[in-house]
């Protein structure tokens, strides 16, 4: 009987070994650089958000709509009305609270 030579049925193992780490590698590479643009995107606040960027809470004021509140607080309505369940949207009231963060 013929013995079998190992490299030919290694080489395909450490081909597709090969092409996974690369994968995988740059992937990782590409999924780095879509965070940091995310996060440089973050941080270009207008001086008006800039006071809201830590900020947990917002105190509704006479006039203000959850489209304005958006505006000068850079957080979009969907996230305000997420935060915000029991905010009746089209009924805010001068003085109540709306939370901005978790």
């Amino acid at each position: 009987m013929v013995a079998r030579n190992r490299a030919r049925y290694l080489a395909p193992i450490a081909l597709v070994a090969a092409l996974a780490g690369t994968y995988l590698v740059v992937h990782a590479g590409l999924h780095d650089k879509h965070a940091a643009a995310h996060s440089h995107s973050a941080r270009r606040l207008k001086p008006s958000q800039r006071r809201f960027a830590r900020v947990r809470f917002y105190t509704v004021q006479p006039g203000d709509s959850l489209t304005s509140i958006a505006k000068k607080t850079g957080i979009s309505v969907t996230k305000l009305e997420e935060l915000n369940p029991a905010a009746d949207p089209n009924a805010l009231q001068s003085g109540q609270r709306l939370r901005l963060r978790r």
